[in-house]
C-alpha cells in the first residue's frame, strides 16, 4: 500500500470516530445491525454468512461502504434522523461477541438499540423471524454475543437456512454455499431484512414485531 493510501486509509477512521464523537455531544438516537459471518473468501457465500449477506445489500441499498477498522467492517447511514451503524464481526463467529461489544461501548449504544442477524436451522430456507430476546439454541454466535454481555435481552433477527442434511453433517451444512434456486430469492428476501431493520429503529421492536412475524 502506497503512503497516499495509508494516509487516506488513517483519515478515514479518524473521521469515522470523530463523528462518533460528535453524535454522543448532540445525543443523536443510535442503532447497532450487526451480521454475523465469518470473515474469508471461502466462507463468503454460504449459509453460516446470511448476516454478511445482509449487511452488504442493505449497505449497498442506503449507497453506503463498509471501512475496516478494530473488530470489524463498519458502514453508517443515516435514517429519519437516527444513525445506524452495521457491523460484520472480524473475529470469527465463535468470537463474535468481542465484537459487538466492544462497538456497542465505543459507539455508545445500549442492548436496547442493538440488533443482530443471524442463520437459523430451526427455520424452514427464506422463514425470517425476529424476536426480543432467547438463548442461543446452539449458535456458537449468539453463544459468545450472549457470554460477553451476560445476557440474552437482545433482539436478533432469525434467517431460516433448513436443516436438509444427514445426521451428523451439521457443519458442513451451515458451511455449504446456498443452491441457485435459492440464491434467486435472495433479493426479496433481503428487501424485507430491510425494511425490518429499518422499522426496528423507527418504530420499535414490539410494533416490529407486529408488522412482520
Amino acid at each position: 500500500m502506497s503512503i497516499n493510501a495509508k494516509f487516506a486509509k488513517s483519515f478515514e477512521g479518524l473521521a469515522f470516530f470523530l463523528r462518533i464523537n460528535l453524535e454522543n455531544t448532540f445525543l443523536i438516537m443510535k442503532f447497532l445491525i450487526v451480521g454475523l459471518g465469518n470473515i474469508g473468501a471461502e466462507y463468503e457465500l454460504t449459509r453460516h454468512n446470511i448476516g454478511f449477506l445482509a449487511l452488504d445489500y442493505i449497505a449497498d441499498e442506503q449507497k453506503t461502504t463498509f471501512t475496516t477498522l478494530k473488530l470489524g467492517d463498519v458502514a453508517e447511514f443515516s435514517y429519519k434522523s437516527h444513525t445506524i451503524t452495521l457491523l460484520k464481526p472480524s473475529t470469527y463467529m465463535n468470537l463474535s461477541g468481542k465484537s459487538v461489544n466492544y462497538w456497542l461501548q465505543q459507539l455508545k449504544i445500549s442492548k436496547e438499540n442493538l440488533l443482530v442477524i443471524t442463520d437459523d436451522l430451526s427455520l424452514p430456507f427464506g422463514k425470517i423471524r425476529l424476536k426480543p430476546k432467547g438463548s442461543a439454541g446452539g449458535h456458537n454466535g449468539l453463544k459468545h454475543i450472549e457470554e460477553v454481555l451476560a445476557s440474552q435481552d437482545y433482539a436478533r433477527l432469525r434467517f431460516g437456512i433448513g436443516d436438509d442434511y444427514p445426521k451428523g453433517r451439521q457443519i458442513d451444512y451451515v458451511l455449504s454455499k446456498f443452491k441457485k434456486d435459492e440464491f434467486a430469492e435472495m433479493p426479496l428476501l433481503f428487501t424485507k431484512i430491510q425494511d425490518i431493520c429499518l422499522s426496528f429503529t423507527f418504530i420499535g421492536l414490539e410494533k416490529t414485531m407486529n408488522v412482520f412475524n
